[in-house]
């Protein structure tokens, strides 16, 4: 069979022996962590019927199901990387008008 490399497996051919490997105990350790962070848990939740439409209304527009768009927004909450974009325009507005004087 001919696989042809991604740009990014063609760097780790290319470096190869820059690479060495670490020890059994750091793997492990390693290892623990992605399965944690593998790791789903069953929950219940009670949310209005509206939001509920709107965010499968969402999740349709994005191509995913509404459990996984809401699984991703609790991710970027809890991990700070939810943005507001309303507070972002409102921060490039402040910022160019401070910009002019």
């Amino acid at each position: 069979m001919n696989h042809k490399l991604t740009k990014e497996e063609q760097i780790i051919e290319d470096n190869i022996e820059n690479f060495k490997s670490v020890s059994e105990e750091k793997r492990k350790r390693i290892e623990n962590i992605i399965d944690t962070t593998r790791r789903n848990k069953a929950i219940s939740m009670r949310m209005s019927s509206f939001d509920l439409d709107l965010l499968k209304e969402k999740a349709q527009q994005e191509g995913m199901p509404y459990q996984t768009l809401l699984n991703t927004i609790i991710h970027k909450y809890v991990t700070n990387q939810l943005i507001d974009k309303n507070e972002v325009i409102k921060t490039i507005r402040i910022m160019k008008s401070k910009e002019v004087i």
